[in-house]
């Protein structure tokens, strides 16, 4: 099973004290909209979203579909079909992508320790 690309999502109090925090730690934007709350930033292959009002929890998220640097990868598993290998094996959702559709969508499971952890595809 390919999760895609990995990084941790932050719940912040406060994006641009979160941004400028993490630019001393050597991260540099990468995509994102401070307007909307929201900077993912990286150092190296380290990837970090900080999002402001989105979360409660920290979380894990992975991308299907993306590489580290967010561009499409082919081949790749889709969302949903990961879904279904995690439902044969008894995974418990918080939320679920419609298997109904194509392209982008997203799944939530919480880990044995109650954090979240977010498959999420854009493609």
């Amino acid at each position: 099973m390919q999760l895609g690309a990995f990084s941790v999502s932050l719940a912040v109090k406060d994006i641009k004290a979160s941004v400028a925090f993490y630019e001393k730690l050597g991260f540099t934007p990468h995509v994102g909209d401070l307007s909307q709350n929201w900077q993912v930033m990286k150092n190296g292959d380290a990837v970090i979203g900080l999002f402001q009002g989105m979360f409660e929890k920290n979380s894990l998220t992975f991308n299907p579909g993306w590489n580290q640097d967010a561009q499409a990868v082919a081949p790749f598993t889709d969302v949903r079909e990961i879904q279904q290998q995690l439902k044969e094996t008894g995974v418990e959702f918080l939320a679920e992508a419609d298997l109904d559709t194509t392209g982008a969508a997203s799944f939530v499971v919480v880990d044995p320790d109650g954090n979240p952890v977010i498959v999420d595809q854009h493609v």
